[in-house]
């Protein structure tokens, strides 16, 4: 994939691009949230992400955070179109023993969370992000080929052209190296609906 086609928002002060792999390393106090239940904003993580009009695609990339330790420690996929309209994939660290897999929906400035508990010793995990006009489908996968589903969401103002790619952040006092490789874009992956015709 053509690395050149990507933009950062929020440039960090240590990474590294090189064919196709992408390192950051995450500075303290840094994420992606907006005001439910904690009521705070924090709207400063890094984004490297290419912007397009294409109406169906998918996006896959494999990431690798065997180095994060700390709570929240987190890297995936990402589409930040604005502060208060974006979405994220990632594993969140937890602790020794589990972190958090899943998925953040921000819609007209306010952010939910799903979740589900893997174990600390998963260090790696592949995401496939896809489009279908202004639907969206966030896939997982520990091997690259088997993908399971995490969330189908719709976006408000992702109808049109939209921006989407690769995030890293350490929301408490923390920093890791995060790596991200194996970059690919797609024709979309999630199929059309076959089941129940729409009213």
């Amino acid at each position: 994939m053509d690395l050149t086609c990507f933009k950062w928002i929020r440039q960090p002060k240590s990474y590294h691009i090189d064919n196709n792999r992408v390192e950051i390393v995450t500075a303290p106090h840094t994420d992606l949230w907006q005001r439910t239940y904690y009521h705070f904003q924090n709207d400063n993580a890094p984004v490297l992400q290419m912007e397009t009009d294409e109406k169906y695609f998918s996006f896959i990339v494999k990431t690798d955070f065997s180095g994060s330790h700390h709570r929240f420690d987190q890297c995936g996929i990402v589409m930040y179109l604005d502060s208060e309209n974006w979405l994220k994939g990632s594993v969140e660290y937890e602790n020794e023993d589990f972190q958090h897999l899943g998925s953040v929906v921000t819609n007209g400035g306010y952010s939910d969370w799903a979740t589900t508990a893997i174990s600390a010793d998963i260090k790696s995990m592949w995401y496939r992000f896809s489009r279908r006009e202004d639907d969206y489908c966030i896939e997982c996968s520990e091997d690259g080929v088997n993908f399971s589903q995490m969330r189908i969401c719709h976006m408000g103002k992702g109808n049109g052209k939209i921006q989407f790619g690769i995030y890293a952040c350490s929301p408490e006092d923390s920093s890791f190296k995060a790596v991200f490789t194996d970059l690919e874009l797609t024709e979309c992956q999630w199929k059309a609906h076959d089941g129940q015709q729409p009213d």
